[in-house]
């Protein structure tokens, strides 16, 4: 009996108490600290991420971060903020202790006003729960003062006491970070790994405030330096630059609009200028760097006709909203935040994307023609003249063997060759169609000058060339045209024979239920068949046969997933793309000089001719200047 008793015991199940409640007591406070540092402080980048923002509202002007093993070791932050005085140093490592809330005038606190990057009062003491920390600051003030440090051990404070400091800021010092707690220090990745999230972290944060000088080094490797940028879109384009690339600046596009009190600004790449990853794509809220769902939706929408769905364009936007219509208060670490009014919100990211887009024009990537350039170099050529120096400073030995040529002298058979060159008249059954020539005008695409393999159109302009796609180009401006119809008037339907039953869950058939007219206008019709099925009766007729549960299952999850449906619009255009491609000017075409012209013409007129359907580019352009370098005149 007492064994089956023990048994009983053993197998119970937890939080039970003989039949009564769970007891409800008191973590003490070592626990309590260790808890949040899990929620805020997962690994080094989130450290030091923390402690960069605590030196943004500091007011600094100059951060410098210096990490050892991927921050896991150590790593210090040091700014030339306004400093601590002692009382402050004691405050700071007190969990919910802040300076960045202000009391209102009832004496209560606003958590809808955010205006600082850090509000909690968390960071400090959860770090100083699970590693050693060491705080040296010296306040800003006219009068001379002294530093002071502080140092938390584990959760042991020690100090303030007089320390050496010059200048004023503060420098805090993380060593040992998760000692205290060894199973979450099991779970870090590599130094490298961890190197590069301290990275990403740091260059999302200097893209926020350009205004500030940022210095990120690595075991004694300065890996980031970037100085104060004016404080103005010319200074916020160079910091963008200087961490998503040089060539980002010549191919970005100002970003300006603004609804219902929303002001959005930043700068997006041309659709020619794109990757295989999302990974160049930002969002900033009130200049704070945050993830959300909402920019992937919007920039898949702006650029949804100008990329194939497996490339990506870079953008970095920046959303000034008032603090109460946005929530930042959702995330431990304030990576994610909560709009008041998504949905407006997204309106304008997509809607200043595609102006930006529209207002471009025929305009393409630099870096297309940067890579042209480079590959017409000699130093590209896999075939190096004899008479071109291999190496800087070598040039090959005469051959003592061989007499040189009279510079009088006439190559043999070069001048009758010539002359016969001269005397021809009668031209070859092969002619080339005679291109009239067009007097050079201030046109951006110039005149055309020749056809070449009945492909490629080349034109002269007023400070260089430029070689055209014709096959893509006359497909962008055939696409454009069905675009522009398919927005004036209703897309045609076809009814189904026999209506189609689709089975979806409720929650799907309560996300499409509202939607259910937008559908219609796009030849989709729909209505709602019980709780948990959706009633097809009609499919767009450009799509012939369509596998119909596939298409309102990709409708349901783009709802899921960014809010918005895509999915049917961006197959309604891959048709207007397909009959776009199969209509133009097809590659083997031989053209005349007026309908070439005719072409360059109508891309100079019609937006978005800069890249075709697919995101690749319509033409090239090589400066004058440029291709003078390829020859050695300059």
């Amino acid at each position: 009996m007492t064994n089956r008793t023990v048994q009983h015991s053993k197998n119970s199940a937890p939080n039970q108490n003989n039949g009564h409640a769970p007891r409800i007591h008191r973590l003490p406070p070592g626990a309590v600290n260790r808890i949040a540092a899990g929620e805020v402080i997962e690994r080094p980048a989130a450290a030091v991420k923390e402690l960069v923002e605590n030196a943004l509202d500091a007011g600094a002007s100059r951060i410098d971060i210096e990490i050892t093993h991927g921050g896991k070791s150590r790593l210090v932050v040091t700014d030339d903020g306004c400093g601590m005085s002692p009382e402050e140093l004691q405050l700071a490592v007190e969990r919910h202790a802040t300076s960045k809330l202000k009391p209102a005038n009832d004496g209560d606190y606003d958590l809808m006003n955010i205006a600082t990057m850090g509000f909690r009062g968390e960071a400090l003491p959860s770090i100083g729960a699970v590693a050693r920390l060491t705080m040296t600051s010296r306040p800003q003030s006219d009068a001379p003062v002294d530093g002071w440090a502080l140092s938390v051990e584990g959760g042991a404070l020690s100090g303030p006491s007089p320390a050496a400091f010059g200048g004023h800021g503060t420098r805090i010092e993380v060593r040992d970070l998760f000692y205290a707690t060894p199973a979450r220090l099991k779970f870090l990745k590599s130094d490298q790994a961890e190197t590069t999230a301290i990275g990403e972290a740091v260059r999302r944060l200097a893209m926020a405030r350009h205004d500030v000088a940022f210095t990120l080094t690595s075991s004694g490797r300065k890996i980031l330096n970037l100085a104060a940028e004016t404080p103005d879109e010319d200074g916020r384009l160079k910091r963008l630059s200087a961490i998503m690339g040089r060539d980002f600046a010549e191919n970005a596009l100002a970003i300006d609009a603004e609804r219902d009190n929303a002001h959005v600004s930043g700068f997006a790449g041309l659709p020619t200028f794109n990757r295989g990853l999302p990974d160049k794509q930002f969002l900033f809220v009130n200049g704070r760097p945050v993830r959300d769902k909402l920019i992937v939706g919007a920039v898949r929408g702006a650029y949804a006709d100008f990329l194939a769905r497996d490339r990506h364009p870079a953008v970095a936007l920046f959303l000034d909203i008032p603090a109460e219509l946005v929530d930042v208060n959702v995330h431990p670490a304030k990576t994610e935040v909560r709009f008041r009014d998504a949905g407006s919100v997204r309106g304008l990211l997509v809607s200043a994307l595609r102006h930006a887009l529209a207002a471009a024009g025929h305009r393409a990537s630099t870096t297309v023609s940067n890579y042209a350039l480079g590959r017409m170099s000699p130093q590209s050529s896999e075939n190096v003249s004899p008479f071109m120096p291999q190496s800087k400073g070598y040039s090959p030995a005469p051959n003592p063997f061989q007499r040189p040529a009279p510079l009088a002298e006439p190559m043999s058979g070069l001048s009758d060759a010539q002359r016969a060159f001269d005397e021809t008249s009668v031209p070859s059954a092969r002619t080339e169609p005679e291109i009239p020539q067009t007097p050079l005008t201030d046109k951006p695409l110039g005149a055309a000058r020749a056809q070449l393999h009945e492909t490629y159109i080349v034109a002269q302009t007023q400070d260089g060339l430029v070689i055209v796609d014709q096959h893509a180009a006359h497909e962008r401006l055939v696409y454009e045209k069905m675009k522009t119809a398919l927005a004036e008037g209703s897309v045609a339907s076809q009814g189904l024979l026999l209506p189609e039953i689709v089975d979806l869950t409720a929650d799907e058939v309560a996300r499409l239920e509202p939607r259910l007219d937008e559908f219609a206008g796009l030849g989709l019709v729909m209505e709602r068949f019980g709780d948990d099925a959706i009633m097809v009766r009609e499919t767009p007729a450009m799509l012939g046969e369509v596998d119909i549960k596939g298409l309102v299952q990709s409708l349901c999850d783009d709802l899921s997933a960014i809010g918005e449906s895509l999915a049917l619009k961006e197959r309604l255009e891959e048709v207007c793309s397909s009959m776009a491609c199969h209509g133009s000017i097809r590659s083997g075409r031989r053209l005349t000089g007026d309908e070439m012209n005719a072409l360059l013409r109508q891309m100079e007129a019609t937006p978005h001719s800069g890249q075709c359907n697919h995101g690749r580019p319509t033409y090239v352009e090589l400066k004058l200047a440029d291709i003078e370098r390829l020859f050695g005149r300059r």
